[in-house]
């Protein structure tokens, strides 16, 4: 048999038995995401709760169907606040991190200052907004932007705080400045810690929207399930419950493919395969 002879018989070859296996890493969220549906489908229907205390998931997607235009318009309006407020916290979280973790000084005496802003709960915060702003959008930008802020700032300035001495001694004996230290070592260091916390605070975000649109909006999810929790509209509750998930993992998944994408480097080791 000739070299193209052989060449012809192994390329028709049937494919290895491992080209079709499946990947269920993959398929894990999908059918953990169809089983739960699945289970409280059932569980609702064998116990006959009321669809005013605990609808069935076909009751929710009836009613996302039903009130499609209110749904998708206020789902819109939460995402812009949400991704609006968590825009503004990553610029001034950014920037305040740096900041605080460029002195061990600074460090220790903002750092406390801080921990108190972030033990306040923004809910108490959104009356004052509203006297300040007006019932709105801004207040629900500005909350989202309050609550998401915190996670951001601590950890830049971990990164930055946190470089090890050794590693500044040996830099500063080869000629280096405080300013050549935190380009080339300290900012690279801290990014793995700032793309990490994205993943926190677009969820936060998220939170302090709704929490804002719920008491100081005419807007947005959070007043559509306010008005629909009034007149006893479970179903659309849930519904809106649903569209708050939907967006929230797809914030999330664009936050963890930008982790990924920015600092693959950082996530190289066995441990995370």
């Amino acid at each position: 048999m000739t070299n193209i002879e052989t060449v012809t018989a192994v390329s028709t070859l049937p494919p290895p038995r491992d080209s079709f296996k499946i990947d269920w890493i993959r398929l894990a969220p999908l059918l953990y995401t169809v089983g739960l549906f699945v289970l409280w489908e059932i569980g609702v229907r064998l116990s006959g709760l009321p669809h005013t205390i605990l609808p069935a998931p076909s009751r929710i997607f009836e009613a996302i169907i039903q009130y499609w235009s209110p749904i998708w318009k206020n789902s819109l309006q939460t995402l812009y606040t949400t991704v609006l407020g968590f825009l503004i916290a990553v610029a001034a979280g950014l920037g305040i991190g740096l900041f605080i973790g460029w002195s061990k000084t600074i460090y220790a005496g903002l750092y406390p200052i801080m921990i108190g802003f972030n033990a306040i709960p923004k809910v108490a915060l959104v009356p004052i907004l509203v006297i300040w702003f007006g019932i709105g959008t801004v207040p629900a930008v500005l909350t989202a932007f309050l609550i998401s802020f915190f996670p951001i700032v601590v950890n830049v300035a971990t990164g930055l705080a946190t470089i090890e001495p050794e590693t500044e001694d040996v830099l500063r004996a080869l000629g280096a400045r405080k300013l050549d230290i935190m380009l080339k070592v300290g900012i690279p260091r801290s990014m793995p810690y700032f793309f990490g916390s994205l993943k926190v605070a677009i969820t936060l975000a998220f939170v302090g929207s709704v929490v804002s649109e719920t008491v100081a909006s005419n807007n947005g999810l959070g007043n559509m399930m306010a008005s629909a929790q009034s007149n006893f509209n479970v179903p659309l509750v849930f519904a809106g419950l649903l569209m708050l998930a939907i967006e929230g993992i797809a914030m999330y998944a664009l936050m963890a493919w930008l982790e990924k994408r920015m600092t693959g480097w950082a996530h190289r080791s066995t441990m995370s395969n």
